[in-house]
């Protein structure tokens, strides 16, 4: 009975972007969801792709992790992926999503999960590392066990029963080298959205500015006269915090460090 719960596994794939060159690739915390995916064995994976037909080469590369057959729900360019992934979904009832965290290309909110969390009326977990079966011990059937990724590398031990969708955090398990042969032969299978199925432009992304990601540089104090060695000490250094640590501070005493800190930062008079 504990098996049931990852019998039955739906993996959503994006086309990712590289940082430098800015060419299409697998997403990377997408191959670490198709990674977990196939190290479960699961009796049924199925790979999901909402986008443009035209993008499906770019997918291959999924392919060649050991997929026969990916899965391509044909959209227009610029359409919210949302109810068509959700409709898709109702239909093939996974009892476990896997995902990225969120889209290297277009919006990349990472609201995406949510949302069809919400859909499919099924619980949420973000930032998961590992997914397996519950322990053998646990007398309750149906459970999967999971570990998530916290802050400042901790993690958290969790038991979870009923439909799940769950994004993979960076630090899960290394996806593996696609293999040129399996990613040929794979299949790419287009399915067209129902008529049912309402599909409407994301407004967010047509009013927006496309351009690549870059990280935003870092702002460095220099320090302004003595000699060059000085200064360049001053700009390169890194110094410990001096803060003070208040446990349990009233509400004036609070409000009265955090005053002294902006001032001495240089943001208040």
């Amino acid at each position: 009975m504990t098996e049931a719960v990852l019998s039955n596994v739906a993996v959503l794939l994006s086309i990712g972007r590289h940082p430098v060159s800015g060419r299409a690739r697998r997403g990377a915390t997408d191959a670490q969801a198709l990674e977990m995916a196939l190290a479960l064995r699961p009796r049924r994976l199925t790979a999901i792709h909402a986008g443009p037909a035209a993008d499906a080469d770019a997918l291959r590369a999924y392919l060649g992790m050991g997929l026969e057959r990916l899965t391509v729900l044909v959209l227009p360019d610029g359409a919210d992926p949302v109810e068509a992934l959700i409709a898709h979904l109702r239909r093939l009832a996974p009892s476990l999503v896997l995902t990225g965290r969120q889209a290297e290309d277009g919006e990349g909110s990472g609201m995406l999960p949510y949302l069809i969390a919400r859909g499919l009326d099924a619980a949420m977990v973000p930032d998961v590392v590992r997914v397996g079966p519950a322990d053998a011990s646990d007398a309750t059937p149906g459970k999967a066990a999971i570990v998530q990724a916290l802050p400042r590398g901790q993690r958290r031990a969790l038991t979870v029963s009923g439909r799940l969708v769950a994004t993979v955090h960076p630090s899960a398990p290394p996806a593996r080298a696609s293999a040129f042969g399996p990613a040929r032969r794979g299949v790419i299978e287009p399915v067209a959205v129902p008529v049912t199925v309402e599909v409407t432009a994301d407004l967010f992304l047509s009013e927006c500015e496309h351009r690549p990601w870059r990280p935003k540089p870092k702002l460095m104090r220099v320090k302004r006269g003595g000699s060059a060695l000085d200064r360049l000490r001053a700009a390169t250094e890194s110094k410990s915090g001096k803060g003070q640590l208040l446990v349990n501070p009233t509400a004036e005493a609070g409000a009265l460090a955090i005053y002294d800190s902006l001032v001495e930062q240089g943001m208040l008079p």
